[in-house]
C-alpha cells in the first residue's frame, strides 16, 4: 500500500502516566496505519491501551499525570504531536472526530442536544445560527432520531441511551471528518440498538468516504465492521492483520482467547474459556484447552427442584404527571400483568431491550419497588404486602447483584466493611473477627486474595468489583439472587470468568437465579428457561434451547437476528466456517 493510501500513520508511540509508585508505561512503542476510507478495529481488554491510543491521536491525554514520551502520529503527513494547540483545535472535531464510550457523560446536561451539535458547526464551519440549526436537523434525520424537529430541543436526560449515542454520532460527522474515532460506541447497548448503530456507522462511512478507528473489546462486533484488526495487550500490539486472517488464522494466544471466550450459539460448553486458558500473564502460550460440551437441557424433579418463587399477574405502573397543576394524566406500565415461576437450583433468563421492564420486574419481585398489583409468592408465602421488618428478614434469602458494581459499592467503605455490613445487619456469623474470616473466605471463593479486604472499590478493575459485589451478596447465605445486567459492560474474557463463577456457585450452593440481560448469547449459556419481555409484557416463555431453535414471536426473532454473527461477512458469504479454537 502506497503512502498516499494511508490517512494516519502511528509510529513508535509511547505514553506514560505518573503514579505514586513511579511512572507507568501505558503505550509501549506501538505502530499501525489507518488507510483512507477503511475501518481499523482496535481490540483488547480494559487496560490494554486502546482508549489511551485514541486520546493521544486527539491530543486529549490529561497532563499531568499522562504524557506522550515518544513517537509520531502522522495525519495526512503532519505530525499531530508537534503542531501547536491552536492548530490542533482546528483539526479536533473538524478533520478528526471522536464518539466517546459513554454519551451521558460526554453530552452537557444543561444544553439541548441541538445546541451542542450546532455549536460544533458554527465553530468549525462558520455557519450562522439558523444555518447550523437547519444542518443539525438534517444530521439528526440522517442518524435516525425520531421526530428530529422536536428532539432538537430535547435535553440529554430526555433521550434513551441509543438516541444519545446517535446524537454523539451526528455531532461527530457534522463537519464531515476524514477520520472518525469510535471508542466502544456500542458497549452495554441492546443487541438491536447495537446493530442499528453499527449499520449507521457503516452507511455514514460509505457516504462521507471517511476512515474509522473502531475501538472495542468484542471481536464479534469487529467481524461486522472492520477491514483490518489491531490487537493490543498491556500497551503492546501483539497482532495486526486483515480481519479475515485474524478470524481464520489467529497467531497470538491472546487473540485466540478473545475469539474463543464469547458464549457460542450453536453449542453448549460446560464452562466458557478465558484468555488465561490460552496464555500466561506474561504472554506465554499455553496448550489450547479442551472444552467439554454438554446437553443444555438440565432435568429437574418436583422433590429436588420445587417452585420457590411464583409471580402472579404482577404489575408496576408509574404515574405520568402533566397539565397546569401537575396532576396524574396517565400511567406508564413498566410491568403489566406478568406471571411465571422459578424452581430451586435453576436459572431463569429474562431478556429484552432497554425499557421493556425487566429491571423493574426484578426489583419489584424483591420489593425494592412496591408493586401496583398482583402477587409475589416466596416458598408459598405471599410477600406482596408484608411489612418492612418481615421483608428485611426475608432479604437474607433474596439478594441482588446490580449492573454497575462501582455505583453499588460505597467508595468510602473498604471491601471488608462492604462484605461484613450485611452480616452485622442480620446479626449472623458471630463477632467482628468471625465476620472478617467469613469475608476472607468469600473473597477467595470469588477468586480474589484475602488482602483485598483492606482496599477500597476504586483500587479494583470492573471485573474485580463485580466479584466483590457477588461476595457481598453471598455474605448472608441467600437461596435466590437476581443478577441484573451483571456482566453487560465487562470485557468478554472477564464476562466469561464471572459467568463461570456464577455457575460454580450455583452448583456448590444450590442457588436459584433470575438472570437479566439484553445479551441473548449470554442468556443461552447460563439459563435453563427464558422469558422474553417487550413493553412490560411477556411475549414468549420456553426453555433456553427452544427459544433459540424455534422462536415463536416476531420480537424474539428480531432480538436473535441482531446478535453479532462473530464471523466476517466476507467469510459468511463464501460459506467458510472458522476453526474451532477449543477442539
Amino acid at each position: 500500500m502506497s503512502s498516499s493510501d494511508i490517512l494516519v500513520s502511528v509510529r513508535d508511540l509511547e505514553v506514560e502516566f505518573s503514579t505514586r509508585e513511579g511512572p507507568v508505561k501505558a503505550i509501549n512503542k506501538i505502530s499501525f496505519d489507518i488507510p483512507r476510507g477503511k475501518t481499523v478495529g482496535l481490540v483488547g481488554e480494559s487496560g490494554s491501551g486502546k482508549s489511551v491510543t485514541s486520546l493521544a491521536a486527539m491530543r486529549l491525554i490529561p497532563n499531568p499525570p499522562g504524557q506522550v514520551t515518544g513517537g509520531q502520529i502522522l495525519f495526512n503527513g503532519t505530525d499531530l504531536l508537534k503542531i501547536s494547540e491552536a492548530e490542533m483545535r482546528k483539526i479536533r472535531g473538524n478533520k478528526i472526530s471522536m464518539i466517546f464510550q459513554e454519551p451521558m457523560t460526554s453530552l452537557n446536561p444543561v444544553f439541548t442536544v441541538g445546541y451542542q451539535i450546532a455549536e460544533t458547526l458554527m465553530l468549525h464551519q462558520g455557519l450562522s445560527k439558523s444555518q447550523a440549526r437547519a444542518k443539525t436537523l438534517d444530521l439528526l434525520n440522517q442518524v435516525g432520531i425520531p421526530n428530529p424537529s422536536q428532539k432538537i430541543d430535547a435535553y440529554p436526560h430526555e433521550m434513551s441511551g441509543g438516541q444519545k449515542q446517535r446524537v454523539m454520532i451526528a455531532m461527530a460527522i457534522g463537519c464531515e471528518p476524514d477520520l472518525l474515532i469510535a471508542d466502544e460506541p456500542t458497549t452495554a447497548l441492546d443487541v438491536t440498538i447495537q446493530k442499528q448503530v453499527l449499520d449507521l456507522l457503516q452507511d455514514l462511512q460509505e457516504k462521507y468516504k471517511m476512515s474509522m478507528l473502531f475501538i472495542t473489546h468484542d471481536l464479534g462486533v469487529i467481524a461486522d465492521i472492520a477491514d483490518d484488526v489491531v490487537v493490543m495487550y498491556r500497551g503492546d500490539i501483539v497482532e495486526k492483520n486483515k480481519t479475515e486472517e485474524i478470524f481464520l488464522r489467529p497467531s497470538h494466544p491472546y487473540t485466540k482467547g478473545l475469539l474463543a471466550c464469547r458464549p457460542p450459539l450453536t453449542e453448549h460448553p460446560r464452562r466458557l474459556v478465558t484468555v488465561s486458558d490460552f496464555m500466561t500473564v506474561d504472554g506465554k502460550e499455553k496448550v489450547a484447552p479442551k472444552i467439554e460440551y454438554v446437553n443444555p437441557t438440565r432435568s429437574f424433579t418436583e422433590a429436588a427442584n420445587p417452585v420457590v418463587l411464583e409471580v402472579k399477574d404482577l404489575k408496576k405502573h408509574f404515574p405520568i404527571r402533566g397539565g397546569i397543576f401537575g396532576g396524574v394524566v396517565d400511567h406508564f406500565k413498566a410491568v403489566d400483568g406478568v406471571s411465571f415461576s422459578v424452581r430451586k437450583g435453576r436459572t431463569l433468563g429474562l431478556v429484552g431491550e432497554s425499557g421493556c421492564g425487566k429491571t423493574t420486574l426484578g426489583r419489584t419481585i424483591l420489593r425494592l419497588i412496591e408493586p401496583t398489583g398482583g402477587d409475589i409468592l416466596w416458598k408459598g408465602q405471599n410477600i406482596t404486602h408484608i411489612g418492612s421488618e418481615p421483608m428485611r428478614q426475608l432479604r437474607r434469602q433474596m439478594q441482588i447483584i446490580f449492573q454497575d458494581p462501582y455505583a453499588s459499592l460505597n467508595p468510602r467503605m473498604t471491601v471488608g466493611a462492604a462484605i461484613t455490613e450485611p452480616m452485622e445487619i442480620h446479626k449472623i456469623h458471630g463477632q467482628k473477627a468471625e465476620r472478617l474470616a467469613r469475608a476472607e473466605h468469600l473473597l477467595e471463593k470469588v477468586g480474589l486474595p484475602a488482602k483485598a479486604l483492606s482496599r477500597y472499590p476504586h483500587e479494583f478493575s470492573g471485573g474485580q468489583r463485580q466479584r466483590i459485589c457477588i461476595a457481598r451478596a453471598l455474605a448472608v447465605e441467600p437461596e435466590f439472587i437476581v443478577c441484573d445486567e451483571s456482566v453487560s459492560a465487562l470485557d468478554v474474557s472477564i464476562q466469561a470468568q464471572i459467568l463461570n463463577l456464577l455457575l460454580d456457585l450455583q452448583e456448590e450452593m444450590n442457588l436459584t437465579y433470575i438472570f437479566i440481560s439484553h445479551d441473548l448469547a449470554v442468556v443461552k449459556f447460563i439459563a435453563d428457561d427464558v422469558l422474553v419481555m417487550n413493553k412490560g409484557k411477556i411475549v414468549e416463555m420456553a426453555s433456553a434451547e427452544e427459544i433459540y431453535k424455534n422462536p415463536r414471536d416476531e420480537y424474539t426473532r428480531k432480538l436473535l437476528s441482531a446478535i453479532p454473527k462473530g464471523v466476517p461477512k466476507t467469510l459468511l458469504d463464501r460459506g467458510i466456517t472458522l476453526p474451532n479454537l477449543n477442539a
